[in-house]
């Protein structure tokens, strides 16, 4: 199911690489406003965050249920009425922040819920690191996706995510994501709310002291998927308490030169839509409280 290949029996109880069984856990299901303005828009994405992950970043900001392990166990039937409920708030669509170590239940619950009435996109919100077949197998509930590409060079994957085949494993799943909104008919945004329908948004944060790598990032994702989809160059890295102690370039925030470099990459190689943050952004007041808020 991840690149991984831990060949943990999860269904048995036992936890893989992920730090998870088979059953899925939940730390929060949200309205939330900190994502890009095609999938938060004014009235909010409606997040779902899934606890475990199958990278190990060492600046991950969401430690708390990425390697922590918070959150609650959740059934497929409980999943898909968390989805009915976020579109009862009004959410802008249905938003799976790191779900795909869980993804034949969590895609049993997006075809529950649209059994029950669900209408809204379905955005597969994506460190990257996925593989091929289970991005192909969720091609018929994610409308849009939204994969992050973090590294270009695997030697730096492997320091800081212990994944140094994560470039060759990113761009993969990033070509298939591209080819299946491709044949779905291509990017598809709403002309009078701005909302994307469907589409990919490749997003990519700027790590202080490795911007080459970033325009080495930039370069393959041009590659892959052209203006075929977005690109969203954050700048909001916020090192945590591990990177502040360990020191070096991790410690400090991506510099305004850092961040004007990658900028005029992107623009150079042609991208026609870059989102971008302004200055003194930080990660930390993108990190929602995970208190089980919706999950219970």
């Amino acid at each position: 199911m991840c690149p991984r290949r831990c060949g943990t029996d999860r269904t048995h109880g036992k936890t893989g690489v992920c730090g998870m069984t088979s059953a899925p856990r939940a730390a929060r299901s949200a309205l939330h406003f900190w994502e890009e303005p095609p999938i938060s828009g004014e009235c909010g994405s409606g997040a779902v965050f899934f606890s475990g992950c199958t990278l190990k970043c060492v600046f991950c900001q969401n430690h708390e249920i990425s390697t922590g392990g918070f959150g609650l166990t959740v059934k497929p039937e409980r999943v898909a009425q968390m989805m009915l409920e976020l579109e009862e708030q009004g959410a802008a669509n249905i938003n799976l922040v790191t779900a795909l170590h869980f993804a034949p239940t969590v895609r049993n619950a997006v075809l529950l819920a649209r059994e029950q009435g669900l209408h809204l996109p379905v955005v597969c919100n994506t460190g990257g690191y996925e593989t091929v077949e289970t991005v192909r197998a969720m091609a018929d509930v994610v409308d849009v996706w939204l994969p992050d590409f973090k590294y270009a060079d695997g030697a730096l994957a492997g320091e800081l995510s212990a994944a140094p085949d994560y470039p060759d494993i990113a761009a993969a799943a990033l070509a298939q994501m591209v080819d299946q909104i491709r044949a779905a008919g291509g990017r598809l945004v709403d002309e009078r709310t701005g909302l994307m329908k469907r589409g990919v948004i490749v997003r990519h944060l700027l790590l202080p002291g490795h911007v080459d790598d970033t325009c080495e990032v930039l370069g393959r994702v041009w590659d892959i998927a052209g203006n075929d989809a977005d690109l969203s160059l954050m700048n909001q890295y916020t090192p945590n308490a591990r990177c502040r102690e360990a020191g070096g370039d991790l410690a400090r925030a991506v510099s305004e030169d850092e961040y004007e470099i990658a900028l005029c990459r992107a623009d150079d190689l042609g991208f026609e839509r870059i989102w971008w943050q302004e200055g003194g952004t930080v990660s930390e007041s993108f990190v929602p409280g995970f208190d089980l808020t919706g999950v219970r």
